[in-house]
Parts: C-alpha cells; structure tokens; sequence
C-alpha cells in the first residue's frame, strides 16, 4: 500500500509538487498522470527514494520513507523513465549484479534472474551486449530489473515507452498479472492504456492534484451535462423544439437517421432532465428509444482538468523547466553508480535545498534502488 499525505517538494522559489495526497490500495494498478512538466517523476522519485521531500510524507506499507529509507527502499521495484542499464553487460550479467545489489541470497539469485528474463521477454537477448540492443529490449531488460525478487510495490515510470505494439501487449498483460500480490503506480502519456490497464488514476497538474478515482467515474464526472435521446419521429425540428422548451435544458441538438431522431440535451447544472423528456414524449407521441446521460471521455476529462493554471494557489505552480530538472536528476542517477548498495544518502530524507545542493547530495546512482 503506498500513501502520499501532504507531499510537497520545493526547488527554491519552486514548487514542483504541491501539497499532494492520493492511497494506492495493494492489488491495484494506480495510473499516474499529467502533462509534461506536472510533478509526476518528481513525485515518483519521491517514492523511489531517489529524491528528499521538503514536507508532508509518503508511506509504504506503513513505513515512512523519510524516517526509513533503507527498509522502504528494499520494498520497491522502480522503473525509472529512463532505464538504469549497463551498455557494457549483457542481460544476464546485469541481472545477476542487480539482484546481488538487492541482497538476494546465492541460492535465490539464479532463480530470480530466470524469472525476470522469461517474464520480460528477453531469453533471446541474454548473452548479448545491452548496448547491441534495440531500445525495446533494453527497455525490458529494465523492466525485469525492476521486477527481480518480486518486491510488493513496483513503480514503472513509462514503463511501455519504446516498445513495439505486440511488446507493449505483453508487458501490460505483465503488469496486470502482477496487480494481485503487489502495489503498482506506474505512469504513461498513452490515455487509452490508463483507461484499460488501471483500477484508479490520479491526474495531477503543476505539481497539484486534480482528480482521483476510477476511469469510469472520471468520466462520469468530466460528463453528465448532456443527455442523450433516440425518438422514432421524422422531424428532428419538431424534436428540437419540443425538447427546448423543458425547464433546465440550455441547449438541443438533433439530426435524424433511418426514421429516428438522435437528441443532445445540454442541462443546466444540478437538473436532472429524464423524467421531464420521459413525460416529453409521451405527451408529444414519440416512441422513446434511447435515453442516457452522456459520458466524457477520459481524454476529453484529461484535457479540461489540465488546460489550465491549476488551483488557484500562487505557491502550487511549477514551471516545466523545474519538473525537467528534477526528471533530469532522476536520468542522471539511473547512469550512475551511487545505488550500488542500494543506500543512497540522498534518498528518502527530508530537504529544503535547491535543485543543485540536491544533486550534490543524492540525486546520483543507479543501484541503490536496483
């Protein structure tokens, strides 16, 4: 289980992330999202323990990552954006060195590193350079980093990208396999494998929340101001007019198809026009096919929720160029070597620097979160 209370991380004048609080209950799949520049691989690296928070905390299974990091950070497997791979190993060797950074015993070593590879995918792969791989393998070859031991919460930070379409199939279908023992967050730009990989999703927007919940009640909250209605009539002007003069409606459109007429009803906010165009019909004689409100899709919720500044908070802004410093941080410790004992001093402390003392600091290394 992975509870976010009241994150807030700050560069400076910055904030990147802005009061955050959002549950990931174990058995879901949390999908992560907002646009570039939001506060999603800040908050990730957060998580992760690659980054120190300013305030509020983060817990993993009760355990709080600024008070505990080393124990926190042997729960995770993390898939940062970009993959903490050695271009001069193989596949097999660098799972191997992985896994003895996580501890694992001898005996459960070899075991570990075959699941890995056969889950991910990359048997054919495993004795050859990683630098001699397509962007896809070694995308994979993260991917089972990430996962080796099985550790119960795994973060996947765009954890498809780079993958061709029947690759991506199998990862997700990896993803989901792994929903019922493990805590999953993972984040991805690709709203149509949120909408159909995820229990829940949190969308955040300049370091702020904006929504969280079910795809499908986001929709259903992002929708609901129309409502729409199939007639059998001929005459979609006399539909029109019939429909525009009930109380609450604001707005009718119509056009007609194989003898019936197909209505959007705008409502007014808090009206509830069914009874009304029930009764409508009736009394005009229209044989009522269809009548429902009419969803928002989850791109069409995404866009109205991240178009604008944010919450009117003059603290909880952050620039883009704030949120692609901290990913550059993130990017810059998956080439490194600092996580080697997967302890990082950095990592899971609470700070208040700028960016550039963070990087002094912990912002290095790979291995400790391998």
């Amino acid at each position: 289980m992975i509870e976010v209370r009241n994150l807030t991380r700050r560069y400076g004048g910055n904030v990147a992330v802005n009061d955050l609080s959002f549950t990931v209950e174990r058995g879901t799949i949390c999908g992560f999202l907002g646009p570039n520049g939001a506060g999603k691989s800040t908050t990730m690296n957060i998580m992760a323990g690659y980054l120190g928070l300013t305030d509020g905390e983060v817990l993993l299974d009760g355990v709080s990552i600024a008070d505990e990091p080393e124990r926190c950070k042997r729960m995770i497997g993390y898939l940062p954006e970009q993959p903490p791979i050695y271009m001069d190993m193989t596949p097999e060797e660098y799972l191997d060195f992985a896994a003895e950074l996580r501890g694992l015993e001898r005996g459960e070593r070899a075991e570990a590193v075959e699941d890995a590879i056969r889950l991910t995918g990359v048997e054919d792969m495993r004795d050859r350079l990683i630098a001699n791989l397509s962007k896809g393998y070694r995308q994979r070859v993260g991917f089972a980093q990430a996962i080796l031991g099985f550790p119960p919460i795994l973060i996947f930070d765009e954890p498809t990208a780079g993958l061709d379409p029947k690759q991506i199939l199998e990862i997700r279908e990896l993803i989901r396999s792994l929903r019922r023992e493990h805590t999953i967050i993972l984040s991805t730009h690709i709203l149509s494998e949120a909408r159909g990989l995820c229990d829940k999703l949190v969308i955040v927007h300049r370091g702020n929340l904006m929504a969280d919940g079910a795809p499908e009640e986001l929709e259903r909250s992002g929708g609901g101001r129309s409502l729409d209605v199939v007639v059998r009539c001929g005459d979609p002007e006399l539909v029109r007019s019939v429909f525009a003069e009930l109380p609450g409606v604001t707005d009718v459109s119509a056009r007609t198809e194989d003898g019936e007429v197909f209505a959007s009803l705008t409502r007014s906010e808090g009206e509830d026009l069914r009874e009304r165009v029930f009764d409508a019909c009736v009394a005009a004689g229209f044989p009522l096919l269809t009548l429902r409100p009419s969803d928002a899709s989850l791109e069409s919720v995404f866009i109205r929720l991240t178009s604008g500044d944010g919450p009117d908070d003059a603290d909880g802004e952050t620039d883009d160029e704030t949120d692609n410093e901290t990913d550059g941080d993130a990017d810059d410790g998956a080439d490194g070597d600092a996580d080697a004992d997967n302890t990082g001093d950095g990592g899971g402390a609470r700070e208040d620097t700028p960016a550039r003392e963070e990087d002094a600091e912990g912002g290095g290394g790979d291995e400790s979160n391998l």
